[in-house]
Parts: structure tokens; C-alpha cells; sequence
């Protein structure tokens, strides 16, 4: 396929009950001519396409759907739309109950059987056969409309055979109304109360199922309410946040939620990003600094000019992202599918096999009914169905509330299976910001004179060093003034004059004298991995130069780096460090934060090197960068984890994007992502191990209808809320 005309595509879809209408569109879809694949998850009611756009198209999905009997709304369910479909489930529940209840005590208690009672029991039974039932008969008309069959058909034919039979015993067979689908009389009985319960149980089941799965989308629907939903323009007008334009200015108060992503253009003040990012810290801001919409601002006046708007903020690109990644399948699920798929039939062919079976071996034709109904009812694959999906909607809506951004249902796959991490230096580990470490060395100066001299030299260059030296003398008490003579000399430092004095700083090569203890200090930095820069006074009388003070910049430890170290160890995961920096400077830093193996100077070309390396030895590696620089080794990786920064918070470079830039949320994406497929495989067991241990009871005749119908709703309710109770992981970030 040409991938000029490669397109892909998201619908959502109206009617699907179970997972053999998923597997069935899923399998029309892909049948069509151009679509390269097609995915339909059940769980969150919408396809995902992958096509040619020059041989097929929307319009052809949407005809597609329709003529399988489902429909493709014009939008998603929105979430008072599914309040209201909860609500009819509720009450067709509740009158299948005030209907049932009855019929089930005088169905199975002797004492209350007067004469006709059978009659009684039809009349009873026949509301909730026909409203309380009729969804399910419905979807089997369309079904099979279609030649195809899925739940429904199983609820109608056993619910619906247990109905009719009772009703033509009653009429034509002289049935004698003892009921409860007894055993081994051959007289005609009735079983009106099996079919209303049956259909009263599914429908609780279904109820309680529906809830759940709202539940479980919880997350991403918080995440979309953040939005603002007013913005202040600058001339005091009110206005919708929706309707703010790229280039707008707007004031933010103390306690109100920015309305859009900008750049602060008046005013400081302390941000509270945790909605964001997952940090539980607010960030200062200042003139000049990058804030996002949705989150709140806690103190200062801000003026903010707007950079992004609508589909293309922060907010939106994460919100996006998750539910892409809600609507992927992981690769675990795929025998679930294939099983799913061909269930339904199978279980009809089961069901009439045990009908057969019991009357052949000289069995009463009520017993045979009794087990063929309860085949019917127990097999109904939703727990299958629901198993992968919704464990998948809880993790990623929980990552998304920690700032951890995992893009699909193989991208947890591939994490869970991660055991070597390889970690950049700048930017991963360190903050990428040059600090003045220390006061300077001096020799023949006081601190106070070389902090204020060089600090205000420093201070007219734009070079991170010599701004982290003109940052640290401020920070130190030192009144900085602007020289009346600059000259910079790329690659060896800079030249300036303050007040009447001449003074240079940079390279040693500047200056005629280099004291002894001046050079001791510069090795011992240059050992350490940190960045020496050496200062001094210019004589006006013979314009040499003597060194007089060394300067100690270094890049600085982020300070959550040692616990993220940590955390990945307790995680069984080996830890390689590889940089472009000298050999000096990367091992200082590696045995500070308790890295395994160090790998300096290295190109980024040269990361890929590293990461084949491991992997020729068997290793899953993930590799954790900035998403740019690092791009080479995150797309030959495993596993690509990007450290979201600024308004590349939701870079597409990584499988992953850690959005507050914090190496903690690694360590939680791996735990979070075997916590997630734990609960994946868990659900699938509990799926086949229920429909391989209640078939053959059923069969067997060890099964009643009735208790069947309650297991299969528990079953697809359990895995529901075993996946639900992702909700709780905590991350090491302060215990969130």
C-alpha cells in the first residue's frame, strides 16, 4: 500500500452487546478492498481503521456496519447520553423484578399454587418477555437477518424457549404447573419463571456492566472537564475559552484556571500543574515561561498571550492520546477475539448436541430441555469480551492522571516485558540547566569582588555557562552592573570592562599566570565532571592577565533522579547510561545516582550501537530520552520513553511520554503496565476458566437455568471491577 494515501480513521458504533459483534464488524471491515486493518473494540463502542484512501473510504466503513445490522452515530455517546441508557436499563430492570419476584414464589412454592395457577404465571411472565426482553430479540432479528449470531441470540433462544414451551404445555399438553424445571418427570411442566429470570438477571448483569464501564472511563472524562470554561481578555471582556485565538492576551487571577496554552507576558506566580503532569509541586512562572491551560493558578496576577488554542493545546493532544490508546487492543487479546468470534455458534451446536444427547440416552424431553436452556444461557462470551479492554481503559486513564502518557495496548505489552533501561545524561538525569556549584577559588581577590566582577562580565553574555555564573553571584549577594566594554571570543570566554576595571574569564589560555592552587582547583573540577572557568583582573599598566579565581559550573541532578534509579532497580531492571559527555563528567554523575553501567562519549548515532548491543543478548530495552536528540535510539528501541517538556508535552517521538519530565514516572509506567497486564491475564483466565468449568456442568444437567443467567452476569461484572480496581495504583511520586 502506498503510504501517500494511507489514512486512518475512528467511528463510533451504535448496537454491539457483546464481544461476537465486535469480532464480526471487526471481520467485515477488514474484508473490504484497500483496508490494511481494522480493529472494533467493544468496550468503548468505536472502530479504528487503517485503509487506503484512494481504493476505500468512510462511506463505505459506515454502509459496511449498517448492512451487519449496527449503526455509526454521528458522534460519540456523550456522557448524559449514557446516564440516559443506564436509566432504561434501570428501570426495565426493576420491572423484570416486580414481575419476577412473584412469579418465582408462586412458581416454586407449593403452598401458593391454587387452581390455574399457570395461568396466572403466563400473564406474569409476559411483560418481561416482551418489553423487559425485547432488546435481546431485537439484535437476534437483525442478527440473523444477516446469518450471524452473538449474546442475544443465546439469551432469545434459551429464555425464549423456556417461554414458548411453557405457554404451548399450558395450552395444547395439559401441563400440571409444578414448575421449577425439575428433573426427571415426564409430565409437561412450565417454566415461565425461568425465562423471566434469566432475561431480569442478564438485564441486572448488563445494568451493573454498563456502570462499570462508565467507571472505568472516569479518567479520561475528568481529564476533559479540566478545561476552562471562560477566559478574560485583557480589556476586561468575558468571553468563551473555546473562542480564544492564537495571539489573544488575557488575564489569569489568583485561584482561576488558565484558559489556554501561552506564554506568560506579565507577572509571576506559583502554577498548580498536578492535573497535567501528576506533580504534586506547583512550578514558579515567570515573564517569558510556558503555561498550559486547565491548570490553576495559585497566586500572582497573570498576563498570558495565547500560543495554542482548541485541538491543539496540551490538554487536548494528552486527552487525544489516551483515547487512541483506550481504543487500541493489546496483543494479548487477540486469542479472546478469535474465541469470541466463532463462540456463539459453537454454543448453539453444544446446546442442541446436549438436547439430543439427553433424549437419545432415554431421558425425559423436560430434562433435556432443562440442560439445552442451561448451555444457552451460561456460554455468553461478554466476560471474554470485556477482559482486555477494560483493564486497558482503567491503565491508561490512571497513567494519564500520574502524567504518564502510554500510547496503546502493545506499547503496554512491550513495557511489562522491559528489563535494561538506557537513560541520557542532560535532560534525564541532570536538569539541562547549568548552576554555579560552590563559591569560586580565589588567589589574590576576595569571593565578594571575584562574584561581583565576573558575575557582572558573565552577565552580558548569553552563553548557559556564563548565566549560570552570573545566576549563582546574584544568588550569593553580588550587585551586578552592566560593563561600559564587552567582547566575546567564541570557544575561549569573554573580555569586559566594569567601572575602570579591565577583567577576562573563560579558558586558562586567557591569562599569562595560572597559580598553582588555581590549577590544582581546575583539574579537580575537570575530574569531577564539572565545568571550570577561570577569572581574572587585567593590569593596566602591563594589560597581562593573571588568574585570580576558578569558577565551578556543573549541570545539576535533577532531585528525583536517585529515586527513579532506585525504584527501576527494585523493578529487576538494569540501568545503562549513555552521553555524549566526557567519561569524567558522565561517571560522576552515574555512580552519584547509582547507575549499573556508564557509556560516555557517544553520538547519538552511536545510541542505537548500544541498544542492538543489549538486545543481541536477549535484553528488552526501553530507552528514555528527550524525544528529539534521542529519536535514532527511541525508535530502535523496545520500548521509547520521551520526557515531555514544555509545548512538546505530547511528543509522538516515544511510546511513551512522561509529561512532567520526571524520571519517576519510568519507573511507574513499567509497574503500571505489569500491573495493568496482570490484571489483563487475570480477567482472561477468569473468562475460560468460567465457560470451560460451567459448559460441561450445564451439559451435564448439574446447572440450573436460572443460576446460570445470575453467573453470567457476575462473571462479566467481576471482570469489570477487577479491572476497576487499577484505579488505586500509587505512584512513588509522593505516594499519588
Amino acid at each position: 500500500m502506498s503510504t501517500a494515501t494511507q489514512t486512518h480513521i475512528e467511528m463510533p458504533i451504535a448496537g454491539m452487546t457483546c464481544a461476537s459483534c465486535a469480532a464480526r464488524i471487526e471481520r467485515g471491515l477488514s474484508k473490504l478492498p484497500g483496508v490494511e486493518s481494522a480493529q472494533v473494540n467493544y468496550a468503548v463502542e468505536r472502530a479504528s481503521v487503517t485503509y487506503d484512501s484512494s481504493a476505500t473510504g468512510p462511506a463505505d466503513f459506515q454502509t459496511k456496519i449498517e448492512a451487519l445490522g449496527y449503526s455509526v452515530p454521528a458522534e460519540v455517546a456523550t456522557p448524559a447520553q449514557v446516564d440516559t441508557e443506564l436509566q432504561h436499563l434501570r428501570n426495565s430492570v426493576i420491572i423484570g423484578g416486580i414481575f419476577s419476584v412473584p412469579l418465582v414464589a408462586i412458581s416454586m412454592i407449593e403452598a401458593w399454587q391454587f387452581k390455574h395457577w399457570g395461568w396466572v404465571a403466563f400473564a406474569l411472565a409476559t411483560p418481561v418477555m416482551t418489553y423487559c426482553a425485547w432488546p435481546f430479540h431485537k439484535a437476534t432479528w437483525a442478527n440473523a437477518r444477516h446469518g450471524s449470531a452473538t449474546m442475544d441470540t443465546l439469551v432469545t433462544l434459551g429464555a425464549g424457549a423456556a417461554y414458548l414451551w411453557s405457554a404451548v404445555a399450558l395450552v395444547f399438553l395439559g401441563a400440571n404447573s409444578t414448575g421449577g424445571m425439575q428433573m426427571g418427570s415426564d409430565t409437561p411442566q412450565v417454566y415461565f419463571e425461568t425465562g423471566a429470570v434469566i432475561v431480569t438477571l442478564i438485564l441486572l448483569g448488563r445494568w451493573f456492566e454498563h456502570r462499570s464501564r462508565r467507571r472505568a472511563g472516569d479518567a479520561l472524562r475528568a481529564l476533559l472537564a479540566l478545561e476552562a470554561k471562560t477566559a478574560e481578555l485583557v480589556s476586561g471582556e468575558h468571553i468563551p475559552a473555546a473562542s480564544l485565538e492564537v495571539g489573544d492576551y488575557f488575564v489569569v487571577r489568583p485561584g482561576q484556571q488558565i484558559a489556554t496554552d501561552g506564554l506568560v507576558r506579565e507577572g509571576a506566580s506559583a502554577v498548580d500543574m498536578a492535573m497535567l503532569t501528576g506533580e504534586p509541586v506547583p512550578v514558579e512562572v515567570g515573564v517569558g515561561d510556558a503555561v498550559f491551560g486547565a491548570t490553576l493558578n495559585q497566586s500572582g496576577r497573570l498576563i498570558v498571550e495565547a500560543t495554542s488554542v482548541g485541538e491543539a493545546t496540551a490538554l487536548a493532544q494528552i486527552a487525544k492520546l489516551v483515547e487512541t490508546a483506550q481504543g487500541s487492543k493489546a496483543p494479548v487479546q487477540r486469542l479472546a477475539d478469535q474465541i469470541a468470534a466463532i463462540f456463539v455458534p459453537i454454543v448453539i451446536m453444544i446446546a442442541l448436541g446436549t438436547l439430543a444427547a439427553w433424549l437419545f440416552t432415554g431421558h425425559t424431553g423436560n430434562d433435556a430441555f432443562t440442560a439445552a436452556v442451561a448451555v444457552l444461557i451460561i456460554a455468553c462470551p461478554c466476560a471474554l469480551g470485556l477482559a482486555t479492554p477494560t483493564a486497558l481503559m482503567v491503565g491508561t486513564g490512571r497513567g494519564a492522571q500520574l502524567g504518564i502518557i502510554i500510547k496503546g495496548g502493545e506499547v503496554l505489552e512491550a513495557t511489562r516485558r522491559i528489563d535494561a533501561v538506557i537513560l541520557d545524561k542532560t535532560g534525564t538525569i541532570t536538569e539541562a540547566k547549568m548552576q554555579l556549584i560552590a563559591d569560586p577559588i580565589v588567589a589574590g581577590i576576595t569571593v565578594a569582588d571575584a562574584l561581583q566582577l565576573c558575575g557582572s562580565a558573565e552577565g552580558a553574555s548569553e552563553h548557559p555557562i556564563a548565566q549560570a555564573i552570573a545566576r549563582g553571584a546574584q544568588q550569593r549577594g553580588a550587585a551586578l552592573v552592566a560593563p561600559t566594554q564587552f567582547r566575546s571570543e567564541t570557544g575561549f570566554g569573554v573580555h569586559a570592562t566594569i567601572g575602570e576595571t579591565a577583567v577576562r574569564a573563560g579558558r586558562p589560555s586567557m591569562f599569562d599566570e595560572v597559580p598553582q592552587t588555581l590549577s590544582n582547583a581546575l583539574s579537580a573540577a575537570a575530574m569531577l565532571g564539572n565545568t571550570p572557568v577561570m577569572f581574572g583582573r587585567v593590569d593596566p599598566a602591563t594589560h597581562k592577565a593573571n588568574a585570580e579565581a576558578v569558577f565551578v559550573v556543573s549541570d545539576t541532578i535533577r532531585a528525583t533522579s536517585h529515586a527513579a534509579v532506585a525504584a527501576l532497580h527494585d523493578l529487576g531492571v538494569e540501568i545503562v547510561m549513555v552521553t555524549g559527555d566526557n567519561e569524567s563528567a558522565a561517571r560522576a554523575v552515574g555512580s552519584t545516582v547509582g547507575i549499573d553501567r556508564v557509556v560516555a562519549g557517544v553520538l547519538p548515532s552511536g545510541k542505537v550501537d548500544v541498544v542492538h548491543e543489549l538486545q543481541a543478548i536477549g535484553k528488552k530495552v526501553a530507552v528514555v530520552g528527550d524525544g528529539v536528540n534521542d529519536a535514532p535510539a527511541l525508535a530502535a528501541a523496545d520500548l521509547g520513553i520521551s520526557m515531555g517538556s514544555g509545548t512538546d508535552i505530547a511528543i509522538e517521538a516515544g511510546d511513551i511520554t512522561l509529561v512532567a519530565g520526571d524520571l519517576r514516572g519510568a519507573a511507574d509506567a513499567i509497574a503500571l503496565a505489569r500491573s495493568t497486564l496482570r490484571t489483563i491475564k487475570g480477567n482472561l483466565f477468569w473468562a475460560f476458566a468460567y465457560n470451560v468449568a460451567a459448559l460441561p456442568l450445564a451439559a451435564l444437567g448439574l446447572l440450573n437455568p436460572m443460576i446460570a443467567a445470575g453467573a453470567m452476569g457476575f462473571s462479566s461484572v467481576f471482570v469489570v471491577s477487577n479491572s476497576l480496581r487499577l484505579r488505586r495504583f500509587t505512584s512513588i511520586r509522593n505516594g499519588q
